[in-house]
């Protein structure tokens, strides 16, 4: 069962870079108690994502897609998100 953030990032991550796949991980669970859990089940997140968008990017710049595509979700509405960005074929 995905929450209303975990939704937004798929629809954004979507619309900002047609993947060819992406996997969005709701972490929340695993840090229950810890810093940054804000008791909303929807606090730490992690991405994996394969776009063409990426082809001939390095990581850092890969990574600035991501997240000018999810805007003020990073850091400001979830406490913690973790990214792998490949471009097709770079997936083992």
């Amino acid at each position: 069962m995905s929450g209303p953030i975990q939704t937004e990032i798929e629809e954004l991550l979507r619309q900002a870079l047609s993947p060819t796949h992406l996997q969005v991980n709701n972490d929340s669970a695993q840090h229950a108690g810890h810093s940054g859990d804000d008791g909303s089940g929807e606090s730490h997140f992690s991405v994996v994502v394969e776009s063409a968008a990426f082809a001939g990017k390095n990581r850092l710049q890969r990574q600035r897609l991501v997240l000018a595509a999810l805007g003020d979700i990073p850091g400001n509405r979830v406490h913690a998100f973790a990214m792998k960005c490949n471009a097709p074929g770079e997936r083992a």
